[in-house]
């Protein structure tokens, strides 16, 4: 932890002169909203905000717990938070303007991707989603964008989450692994590598079994949501884990509110690149990246302009 304080070598690094720069001065703690406590967000943004404060001691962020992504987009809209975390179905639909305008909301990086799976006890008898009808299933806190995932994969398999399931919908992220340990529901819903509510159950004495889309299930998810993406969590990031799992889910973001000041999101954008170059990221950092941001973004045009014109400085951008 040491080499965190070594600002000498963080002077060497590209922005660091924009700092103290008046233009990027901040006039108050930027607000972050995360989500309720003993979900992924809470985690991230303590780690965010850890890693921020090693690389630009000048940054000052409060976090600020909310019932999530459905809560935090209207709050940034609101300008009544700095920065929130999103999921990313609920950016997909605010940029995509489903169903509503289109948000002025802007990236500042791309989190990590989620995931999609249930969990269920290693000793039950459930060992796919389809034995799952019927069945109570934790579905996550009602304001979270985890919510929003399941509920499409399930219907891209020809299921609807509220009438082939009996829903729960949680006032704390939190409570979902004791259901399932203790039996109140079949499966709990999540999304994420290392995602706490798995931990949780995967630790517990009765261990884990983690049921995600089979092949053909996978492909027909694809064809009905466009903007979701195959992904793979590694063998063993589970207790009982021994062979990767093969799923869908989608890129979640650190989201700024319209007005955001440019100068502000050039420092973060610097400070970010020190956390990846200085190699400080932790693990739920690790996928906190320019390039994955710049892959993942939602539509032309919502990267931030500050975030845009440091990464065209060091040659991210043309």
């Amino acid at each position: 932890m040491a080499r965190f304080g070594r600002r000498s070598l963080l002077a060497t690094l590209p922005g660091l002169a924009f700092v103290n720069a008046p233009a990027g001065a901040q006039e108050m703690p930027l607000k972050l909203g995360t989500a309720t406590a003993g979900g992924g967000f809470p985690v991230y943004g303590a780690a965010f905000i850890g890693a921020l404060r090693i690389a630009d001691p000048t940054l000052e962020i409060d976090e600020v717990n909310t019932k999530g992504s459905t809560e935090n987009v209207p709050l940034l809209e609101d300008g009544k938070l700095d920065l929130a975390l999103v999921q990313g179905e609920v950016a997909q639909e605010v940029f995509s303007g489903a169903g509503r305008p289109p948000t002025a909301l802007k990236v500042v990086t791309a989190m990590y991707a989620s995931p999609g799976m249930f969990v269920v006890r290693a000793d039950s008898r459930y060992y796919s989603i389809a034995d799952l009808k019927g069945q109570p299933v934790a579905w996550g806190a009602r304001g979270s964008g985890l919510v929003i995932l399941g509920r499409n994969v399930v219907d891209g398999i020809g299921l609807d989450a509220t009438k082939d399931f009996e829903p729960v919908y949680l006032d704390r992220a939190g409570d979902g692994p004791a259901m399932v340990i203790d039996g109140q529901v079949a499966a709990l819903w999540g999304g994420g590598v290392r995602w706490p509510g798995f931990v949780a159950v995967a630790n517990s004495p009765a261990g884990a079994r983690f049921l995600v889309p089979d092949t053909g299930e996978i492909e027909r998810i694809l064809a009905k949501y466009g903007f979701l993406r195959r992904l793979t969590v590694p063998a063993g990031m589970y207790r009982g884990q021994g062979e990767p799992l093969e799923t869908v889910g989608s890129w979640s973001f650190v989201l700024a509110r319209p007005g955001f000041p440019d100068g502000v999101g050039h420092r973060l954008a610097a400070a970010l690149i020190k956390v990846e170059r200085l190699r400080l990221e932790s693990k739920q950092l690790s996928e906190t990246t320019a390039r994955n941001t710049l892959a993942a973004l939602p539509r032309p045009g919502s990267l931030q302009p500050g975030v845009e014109a440091y990464y065209r400085e060091i040659g991210l951008l043309p």
